[in-house]
């Protein structure tokens, strides 16, 4: 887990950073996240209990353990990754890890929508071009620039178009995605519609 978190917050515009590689179909998100770490009170200590049980059978061997990883912020992934059941806390754990986007064959719905509400952009790209990356042997390190307006991503060896639902990319360069900052920035608006509710009584300046 990276020493300090820093969360997503408005316009996200472009990516910049160095690829991690997870092999393999169907990664549900009890293997991403197993369950007894669900109880937590806060997100916060999520990151380094991600991939727990996968991490502890590798013996130290996991992507998500070696050293030449540390730093990485971008996820391949194959087909069907984040399938299993719908807890938030999967991505989640993967943020806050220092996972800033995740490039696959293919997500489960309901973990793709949990991304994009919490700032994570999710790219499919061909089945191909996902084993060349995850088997990329010209530098020991793979660093991408992932640009959202032109869904293009590219690095000394490669270069090509990533696919991505055309209302996230909106939503992600205009910001809108952040639905915390967009209710903090409207407080107004809040306000006046608490006003215009019959049903509500109380004195909306107290808020």
């Amino acid at each position: 887990m990276k020493s300090e978190f820093n969360p997503p917050i408005g316009q996200i515009i472009q990516i910049n950073g160095q690829c991690i590689s997870l092999i393999g179909n169907d990664i549900d998100t009890d293997r991403i996240i197993p369950a007894r770490f669900l109880k937590c009170v806060n997100f916060d200590s999520l990151g380094e209990s991600v991939f727990a049980d996968d991490r502890k059978n590798l013996n130290g061997k996991h992507p998500f353990d070696l050293e030449e990883n540390k730093n990485a912020s971008i996820l391949v992934v194959n087909s069907n990754f984040g399938c299993g059941s719908s807890r938030e806390h999967a991505p989640q754990a993967l943020l806050r890890w220092g996972i800033k986007a995740i490039i696959g064959e293919s997500f489960a719905d309901i973990f793709y929508s949990n991304c994009i509400a919490i700032g994570i952009p999710c790219f499919t790209l061909a089945k191909e071009l996902i084993h060349k990356i995850q088997k990329n042997k010209n530098d020991k390190y793979l660093f991408l620039e992932i640009d959202l307006k032109k869904s293009l991503a590219k690095s000394k060896d490669l270069n090509f178009h990533l696919d991505i639902k055309e209302s996230s990319r909106k939503m992600f360069l205009s910001g809108e995605w952040d639905a915390t900052s967009t209710l903090l920035e409207n407080g107004n608006l809040i306000e006046k519609k608490l006003t215009q509710l019959p049903y509500i009584k109380f004195n909306t300046k107290l808020l």
